[in-house]
């Protein structure tokens, strides 16, 4: 059993579906603390064909909270919902993949009044898994485990163990956080994911890379995405 554990991103960079390609069983970490600046509630976007950034209004946002108790703003997330789907249509109206994800993208953003951010990224990420066809399971931590009292590699550890994994995969901005030595003597490979150059034509613009995975869907079709899901490495 391959298994990885990352924080709900709303529509996340193609890097994180690798993440979720590569294992067995993918594990949202909903119930940690919420990071502000980061990208839970935001990522960038091609507007005017230049990388630009977009953020989902939050209700009092705190590194304090969890990220499964932070709120929506609905009353500006009705205003910026117009906006943000008035510019996507604007700005790749004329990408070859533009109605399927548009309806996407759309579907995903009608939300309940009591909708967190945890739920509208969470929504976000199974939506595109299903749209890719992606067969990895998914499942979050508020739900599924009872070890919030452990923090760290430990509570890694923890769920591994609990998932009886014989392998964990974290993105490569972990190498320092983690041990093989320490992962190995609980019996789990330990090994971190890096992402190939990945690079499509977008427009007749230079190319932007990194920016959130509906650029990528807006550009190439679910074949040609699936095999730039596979470009990484492990190590």
């Amino acid at each position: 059993m391959k298994v990885a554990i990352m924080q709900p991103y709303f529509f996340p960079y193609i890097g994180y579906f690798q993440l979720v390609a590569a294992v067995d069983k993918f594990v949202i970490y909903d119930d940690v603390n919420f990071i502000k600046g980061g990208w839970i509630n935001r990522n960038k976007l091609l507007i005017n064909k230049k990388s630009s950034l977009f953020t989902v209004p939050l209700n009092k946002s705190s590194s304090y909270t969890l990220i499964n108790e932070t709120k929506i703003n609905l009353k500006f997330y009705n205003i910026w919902k117009v906006k943000f789907l008035r510019s996507l249509e604007q700005s790749y109206k004329k990408a070859p993949y533009f109605t399927e994800v548009y309806n996407l993208i759309k579907n995903v953003l009608e939300i309940n009044e009591n909708d967190l951010i945890s739920e509208l990224a969470v929504n976000s990420i199974k939506n595109v898994i299903d749209y890719l066809q992606l067969d990895t399971e998914i499942c979050e931590t508020s739900e599924n485990y009872n070890n919030k009292t452990k923090s760290g590699q430990e509570r890694v550890l923890d769920i591994c163990g609990i998932e009886k994994a014989s392998q964990y995969i974290n993105p490569i901005g972990g190498i320092e956080l983690y041990s093989k030595k320490t992962f190995k003597e609980n019996g789990i490979v330990l090994n971190f994911i890096k992402s190939k150059p990945i690079i499509y034509t977008q427009f007749d613009n230079d190319f932007s890379p990194w920016l959130s995975i509906i650029d990528v869907l807006m550009f190439n079709s679910v074949s040609e995405v699936n095999k730039m899901v596979n470009q990484y490495e492990l190590e």
